[in-house]
């Protein structure tokens, strides 16, 4: 399997972001980590191992990215203002450099399909709903879809339209609502298994369809629990039947 590291000093963070890849041709995985975890959290994990296959047979270039999430809302010594802040220039970092590399590296017409896990998940929804003419969809797998959750609680415009549990019932731009429902590729998956939280699933999915989104929702059962098992169970399952 290609491997490949590199990076750039981000103008959006202020400091140095490494990404890796693996793989040489076919759509593109982006994936985002974890809570307080790195670039290389997956291939640690042995979910490159899972995707070999895929990776191997030319199906999907893997491109996984470093969070900021210990610099915003992992800190709690932070105001939760400053946190949303930072949490947002992230954004940024993915939208004006993150996916222009990858169209750079690949091609402009390259499809960028966006994953995560856990805290990855609520990234991975949110930058694709607020985005989706970059992200052609998400691979969301146990979520909480409620910014709220890792903001203790706290709650301002920003926060709001970071939390798609909040923003996406009142959307009502049909430009944004249109791309969105083209998309064939909004899955949410969850367990039901120990430290799941298949009620956030289910009920976000229930959002998208209130608003007319097609989506996959999948529930594992309670064999599947909040942890990596799960996850390299999961995505290549979806890459498999879905894609």
């Amino acid at each position: 399997m290609n491997r490949e590291i590199s990076g750039w000093y981000s103008p959006s963070l202020y400091k140095d972001m490494p990404i890796v890849s693996y793989g040489h041709y076919g759509f593109a995985l982006l994936l985002v980590p974890t809570a307080g975890a790195d670039y290389l959290e997956y291939e640690r994990f042995q979910m490159m191992d899972s995707l070999a296959p895929f990776i191997d047979g030319g199906k999907l270039r893997v491109f996984s990215v470093d969070s900021v999430n210990n610099e915003s809302w992992m800190n709690k010594s932070m105001a939760p203002g400053d946190q949303i802040n930072r949490h947002m220039q992230w954004n940024d970092y993915i939208y004006n450099e993150v996916i222009p590399h990858i169209k750079n590296v690949t091609s402009g017409e390259t499809p960028i399909f966006i994953s995560g896990a856990s805290f990855g998940a609520l990234h991975s929804m949110n930058l694709f709903l607020k985005r989706p003419d970059l992200l052609n969809g998400v691979i969301a797998m146990s979520g909480v879809y409620d910014l709220t959750y890792y903001s203790d609680g706290y709650m301002d415009d920003n926060v709001y339209f970071n939390s798609p549990v909040h923003y996406m019932p009142n959307l009502t731009d049909h430009h944004i609502l249109e791309t969105i429902r083209s998309s064939q590729h909004i899955h949410i998956l969850t367990g039901s298994g120990a430290y799941e939280d298949p009620r956030a699933g289910g009920e976000f999915a229930q959002t998208l369809f209130n608003k007319a989104i097609h989506y996959d929702f999948q529930n594992w059962g309670p064999d599947y629990k909040h942890d990596w098992p799960t996850w390299r169970d999961m995505l290549p399952n979806v890459l498999s039947t879905k894609f």
